[in-house]
């Protein structure tokens, strides 16, 4: 049903491959729009964004080790690790 299809990239300008399977994925998660850039750049664009992300420090709730958390904790609410939250995500499940 899908074919690979060569597409040119709008930031760096090579050519990279969108595969018949990326096409697949695309329509099962309802995308609209073919991708407009490489892999390369892509993962580029992302780490540039997630370089601009303002992280702060915060004790663990659950086990007291020092986090980093995206949202600026408040006295009102716990703050968990990663690791603890995993595991509370997991016994809810």
């Amino acid at each position: 049903m899908y074919e690979d299809k060569k597409i040119i990239c709008k930031d760096c300008g090579q050519e990279f491959i969108f595969t018949a399977g990326e096409q697949e994925f695309y329509a099962e998660k309802g995308f609209q729009n073919e991708p407009q850039r490489c892999k390369a750049c892509r993962d580029a664009k992302k780490a540039a964004i997630k370089g601009q992300r303002v992280l702060y420090d915060a004790v663990c709730a659950e086990c007291g080790k020092e986090a980093k958390v995206p949202f600026k904790p408040t006295e009102d609410r716990p703050v968990y690790c990663s690791e603890c939250y995993a595991k509370m995500k997991e016994e809810q499940a």
